[in-house]
């Protein structure tokens, strides 16, 4: 009888875009979705900040926005609808956006476990900063007791991935006041530095959510 033996983790590149604008972003997004369809580039990673903006899923009710746009440019936010799911959510400075680009073929064609997973990222994430995270039933994202850490929102185009997570590290959570969160009233948000009492270094977040990135999706990091 010969012993099985298990397939080597998949190749992934990981790209810190710095502090970058949402529509930037997008089309970002967009150029490598078509790229990895076409099997020209492996599975990629995306970490960046974004200028602040707010973003409204397919599923975006116009209550869960407080103020109007133009308000909310007045502001200094930006306002985008956009493809992914989920309802209304912020993105700004001291926030980690990932933006997974993975072919979730033929292995992993599975939505439900694909958001799963990336809560896991989260929920280890904070187990390493001595923070006991988790899910609530029938929710998405990481929680923090009834505070909302880890967001998702996520795209699947012919079983390739876009948009993804956001976890707050030093996020300003003063803007969430200006909607709904992911259209949940009766939870908050909370951050690492909150949590913790004391600052967390932005790149060290990023480093610990890649290594479980890496770990939870049986990815290895390409070493260029």
């Amino acid at each position: 009888m010969s012993d099985a033996v298990s397939a080597p983790p998949r190749p992934l590149t990981i790209q810190r875009l710095g502090r970058v604008p949402y529509g930037l972003g997008l089309e970002i997004q967009e150029r490598l979705v078509a790229e990895r369809q076409a099997g020209a580039i492996p599975d990629q990673l995306l970490l960046l900040e974004h200028d602040p903006v707010f973003t409204l899923g397919r599923n975006a009710r116009a209550e869960n926005v407080l103020l109007s746009a133009e308000q909310l440019r007045q502001h200094g936010f930006d306002v985008y609808d956009t493809g992914r799911g989920g309802d209304v959510t912020y993105h700004g400075p001291g926030q980690v956006v990932g933006y997974p680009i993975l072919d979730l073929s033929p292995d992993r064609r599975d939505v439900h476990r694909y958001v799963r997973d990336l809560e896991e990222v989260m929920i280890r994430t904070c187990a390493q900063y001595g923070v006991e995270a988790g899910r609530i039933a029938g929710l998405t994202g990481t929680w923090v007791g009834r505070e909302k850490i880890g967001a998702i929102g996520v795209r699947i185009s012919r079983w390739v991935t876009s948009h993804g997570f956001a976890f707050n590290v030093s996020t300003d959570l003063a803007a969430f006041d200006l909607i709904v969160p992911c259209g949940i009233r009766d939870k908050g948000v909370t951050s690492l530095d909150r949590l913790l009492g004391r600052p967390v270094p932005l790149d060290e977040a990023m480093g610990r959510l890649t290594a479980h990135f890496e770990s939870v999706f049986d990815r290895r990091a390409d070493p260029s």
